[in-house]
């Protein structure tokens, strides 16, 4: 068998296992996205860091539309330490924002505060190190809010509204519920879930994983069973 032969065969495997782990998604489910560590940068700030005119090149498109991680990364300082190789997500913004993780903001000795995308007023400080220069701004760090990003449809459907808050049960290897997750409703929007890397460690789950929102007859149901292992103990 020639090389060529062996290395379709190997890609094929790797996509029927991929298909295996994560189950396409069933109506009524909303698809979960684990969202890294990355940076949002003003057009400002991407001179600063990558030189004078300087433009975000595309690396590959994300799944929100007009969205892309670019080929850009910088690295993210702190008191502690330093997160290196942080992609850089277009195109750029009005403010620069940075979103991490909890695990990553011990790492670097920062304390970020729980907040919406675009809410940094108040938020972390922040030192940026790029290839061209460096910078360093008062609030701009923050721990993202898990979310759903939703078309209006969408909103329709599920019977939610922008800005509210809901409950997300997780499916897979070790099932997972999320409570406060923000739904966010634009017709710029295509129907996901985002969560950081921490969330998803703590469920197992990977990008593609089902989610679900719990409704208010699901979560009566789920008190009452909770209340009989109360009473009567685990059968």
């Amino acid at each position: 068998m020639d090389r060529q032969s062996m290395e379709q065969i190997v890609d094929d495997v790797i996509k029927q296992l991929r298909q295996t782990d994560v189950p396409a998604p069933q109506i009524g489910t909303i698809p979960v996205a684990v969202s890294a560590r990355h940076i949002h940068l003003s057009s400002e700030h991407v001179e600063e860091l990558f030189g004078k005119g300087y433009e975000l090149t595309k690396r590959r498109d994300l799944s929100q539309p007009g969205q892309f991680a670019s080929n850009e990364t910088v690295v993210l300082a702190g008191p502690k330490g330093s997160l290196e190789h942080v992609r850089v997500l277009g195109p750029s913004r009005k403010l620069t924002q940075a979103e991490i993780s909890s695990t990553d903001a011990m790492q670097i000795g920062l304390r970020p505060p729980l907040r919406e995308s675009g809410n940094i007023k108040g938020s972390a400080p922040l030192t940026l190190i790029g290839p061209k220069g460096s910078l360093s701004l008062s609030e701009g760090l923050i721990i993202a809010q898990a979310h759903i990003h939703m078309s209006p449809r969408d909103a329709h459907n599920f019977g939610v509204a922008n800005g509210e808050f809901v409950t997300v049960e997780v499916s897979g290897e070790r099932p997972l519920t999320i409570d406060k997750v923000l739904i966010r409703v634009s017709d710029c929007y295509r129907l996901e879930m985002h969560i950081d890397t921490d969330e998803a460690n703590a469920g197992f789950i990977r990008s593609g994983a089902p989610g679900r929102i719990v409704t208010e007859s699901n979560k009566l149901l789920l008190k009452e069973n909770l209340c009989k292992l109360e009473v009567t103990g685990p059968s």
